[in-house]
């Protein structure tokens, strides 16, 4: 039934009330065809729940179409396959608290495990987990992230203060102190084999030197701007999520020069950072509980809200036309198409 005002409207231009009604519901109607693909639009994510408790932190999706994550607060890993949601839970011991995890070049899952104080492998054939403990001198490290170089040397950082190398066929570790204590967090390797790690709480990109183990400090423009995590895309320019700062850097090793960014919307705290096989850079933005894109050509930002609240998405990573996110705040692995079509899922 119209409302008063309906009805003095429709008898003051001559027209019965019925008839207004009817005329009124057809441009409701047109209006909803007209605006139905923005209204209709679907969410850009495809959700995949995992156990309820995992808290997964890292994600690393693999070339061969599964995915893997590290279930923190279960002290295990997972491996989900996205075409028919089936999740391989592997159990890493009494104590394990996994941070990171990547696949390595034998496609195996590596974990920097900080409960166990050791990088752990696990195999992806027959799951079997193998552990490469620290130093016990170097034990309490908060190992937290892992990267491979061109060698073939696995390299991780340790919050407490320390980042270091693996030799996967030897099993020799070396272990070195991070410049400024405590802080090292994530790490990259850029296309000319030079290796990279961010440090949270010492605000600072370091730059390793492989053979000597050394880092040299590297300043971004703002201090104290929290540099949490770190990517190289394919010219070799350095990404770093600042997550005090809301800020994205980037640090041009051609030209030993910053640019930094501020985040859209208010108080921003970036903190995963991607950068994808056409150089786009994506981040995690807790403050607006969203993923966000950015395109260092046009140097115009995109933001896309997350399905669900509170997902704290601590890590992504992709693979050609995916970007993946761990959303450890809602038991969710997310994917984000960024391509229209991906071929094989």
């Amino acid at each position: 039934m119209p409302d008063g005002s309906a009805v003095i409207l429709a008898k003051g231009n001559g027209m019965s009330a019925s008839r207004f009604v009817r005329c009124l519901a057809l441009l409701v109607v047109g209006a909803m065809v007209a605006a139905g693909p923005v209204q209709a639009q679907s969410s850009p994510f495809d959700s995949f729940p995992v156990p309820a408790g995992s808290a997964p932190h890292d994600v690393a999706p693999a070339s061969n179409g599964l995915v893997w994550y590290t279930a923190q607060a279960q002290g295990a890993a997972g491996r989900l396959d996205p075409r028919s949601g089936k999740i391989d839970r592997i159990p890493l011991g009494d104590g394990s608290a996994p941070h990171g995890v990547i696949v390595g070049p034998d496609q195996a899952a590596w974990i920097t495990d900080g409960g166990r104080d050791a990088i752990v492998r696990v195999d992806p054939v027959t799951l079997a987990v193998t552990r490469f403990p620290l130093p016990k001198e170097r034990r309490n490290a908060n190992l937290n992230t892992a990267v491979f170089d061109k060698r073939g040397h696995l390299w991780f950082t340790g919050q407490s203060g320390i980042y270091g190398e693996l030799d996967p066929k030897s099993g020799q570790m070396r272990v070195f102190d991070a410049p400024r204590g405590p802080g090292a967090y994530g790490i990259c390797v850029t296309p000319d084999a030079s290796v990279y790690f961010a440090s949270l709480a010492g605000s600072y990109l370091g730059r390793i030197d492989p053979t000597s183990g050394a880092a040299q400090v590297i300043e971004p423009p703002t201090p104290r701007q929290g540099a949490r995590r770190v990517w190289s895309d394919s010219m070799g320019r350095v990404w770093i999520s600042e997550w005090n700062a809301g800020k994205l850097g980037m640090f041009d090793p051609a030209t030993h020069r910053w640019r930094e960014w501020k985040l859209p919307g208010s108080d921003p705290h970036a903190y995963a950072v991607f950068v994808d096989e056409k150089d786009i850079v994506w981040l995690s933005e807790w403050s607006a509980n969203a993923l966000v894109r950015f395109d260092p050509r046009t140097e115009r930002f995109e933001t896309f809200a997350l399905p669900r609240p509170h997902a704290n998405v601590r890590q992504m990573m992709g693979r050609p036309g995916e970007v993946w996110l761990s959303e450890s705040g809602t038991d969710h692995l997310l994917r984000y198409r960024s391509s229209p079509t991906i071929s094989g899922n």
